[in-house]
C-alpha cells in the first residue's frame, strides 16, 4: 500500500484502474506503485519483455497499445519524449480507442510539444493532462516523490485518487497545458547546469592534486548556500531590484576569470564558465556593473 493512502482511501482506489504505456525503469516504477496501492493496472510497452515481474505482481499485459488504452478510463504515458508518445497515441486505432478517456502524459519534452499534444487530444475528444516527474525512480511510491500537472483542473481532480497512489506530493499548476513542462525544463536547467559546474570543479580540483572525495565536503557547503539564495534572488528578480549589495557584477566577473584561467592553465575546457563570464561582462558593458548577478536574467531576456 502506498504510504500516502489511508485504509479508507485504499479501499476506494482498489475499485479503480489505470493503464501504463511505457515500461522503462520509470514506467515500471509507476506501474509497480499502482499495483502496490491495489489499482487494477494494465501495462504495455513498444518492445515486448520489458515488464519484469509486473505480471507476477498482478498487472495485466496488453497485447497492443489499442487493447491497453481500452482497458482503463485513465492511461498514464511514460515514454522517452513526445516523438515516442506521438508514435503510439496518434496511431488511428489507438486514437479511436482513447476517445472519451483520459491521458496523463508523464513523458518529458518541451512546453510547445505539450500544448501541441493538448490540442490534438482536444480535437479527438480525449481528456488530456500533462505532467512531469521531478524525482528519481526510487522515489516512486514513497513520500519522496514529486509530481507536477497542468491542464483542466476538473479532469485532474477526477483522476487524482488514482494518481495519488503513486505516493509523494502532487501539484496541479494551472490550466495551461504547457505549464508543467515549463516548470520541468526550468528545474532541469538548474540541475544540469549545476551538475556541469560540479564535474568541471572535480576536474579542476583533480588537476591541482585534490581528489573528488577531498573536495566533496566543501562542495556540500557551497550547496547549502544556494537554497536561501534561490528565495532571495526570486524576490529580487520579480521585484526588479537586481541588488548588487555585497557582490556586484564587477566582482563576479573577476572571480569567474580566476576559474577560467586556472582551468585553461591545465588544458581543461572552460567553455561553460566562459559563457557565464560573457553574460556577466555583457551586463557590465550595459552599465549594470554595480548590480547583482540577477541582472543577467534581464540580459538573457534581450539576447
Amino acid at each position: 500500500m502506498s504510504p500516502s493512502l489511508s485504509p479508507s482511501e485504499s479501499s476506494s482506489v482498489r475499485r479503480l484502474s489505470v493503464t501504463v504505456l511505457g515500461l522503462g525503469p520509470m514506467g515500471r516504477a509507476l506501474a509497480g506503485a499502482f499495483l502496490d496501492a491495489g489499482v487494477r493496472t494494465t501495462v504495455w510497452n513498444r518492445t515486448p519483455g520489458r515488464e519484469g515481474d509486473l505480471a507476477e505482481r498482478g498487472a495485466v499485459l496488453a497485447g497492443s497499445a489499442e487493447e491497453a488504452v481500452a482497458a482503463s478510463a485513465l492511461t498514464v504515458v511514460c515514454l522517452v519524449n513526445y516523438d515516442a508518445t506521438d508514435a503510439v497515441l496518434r496511431q488511428p486505432a489507438v486514437t479511436a480507442a482513447l476517445k472519451g478517456r483520459t491521458v496523463v502524459n508523464l513523458s518529458a519534452d518541451t512546453p510547445v510539444r505539450s500544448r501541441d499534444t493538448g490540442r490534438w487530444a482536444d480535437e479527438h475528444g480525449i481528456g488530456y493532462v500533462d505532467g512531469a516527474i521531478m524525482t528519481p525512480t526510487p522515489s516512486i511510491g514513497t513520500p519522496a516523490g514529486v509530481f507536477l500537472y497542468s491542464g483542466p483542473e476538473p479532469l485532474y481532480r477526477e483522476h487524482a485518487p488514482v494518481l495519488d497512489a503513486l505516493g509523494g506530493v502532487h501539484t496541479h499548476l494551472g490550466e495551461d497545458i504547457g505549464r508543467a513542462a515549463a516548470y520541468d525544463v526550468a528545474l532541469l536547467d538548474i540541475f544540469w547546469t549545476s551538475m556541469t559546474g560540479y564535474v568541471h570543479a572535480l576536474a579542476l580540483a583533480r588537476a591541482e592534486g585534490i581528489s573528488a572525495r577531498e573536495l566533496a565536503p566543501f562542495a556540500r557547503g557551497i550547496g547549502a548556500i544556494l537554497p536561501p539564495l534561490f528565495e532571495e534572488w526570486a524576490d529580487d528578480v520579480d521585484g526588479g531590484g537586481y541588488s548588487g549589495e555585497g557582490n556586484p557584477l564587477t566582482s563576479a566577473v573577476s572571480t569567474m576569470g580566476h576559474v577560467v584561467h586556472a582551468a585553461e592553465a591545465h588544458g581543461i575546457d572552460a567553455t561553460v564558465m566562459r559563457a557565464a563570464e560573457a553574460l556577466a561582462v555583457r551586463a557590465v558593458d550595459l552599465g549594470h556593473g554595480a548590480d547583482g548577478f540577477t541582472r543577467v536574467t534581464q540580459v538573457l531576456d534581450h539576447a
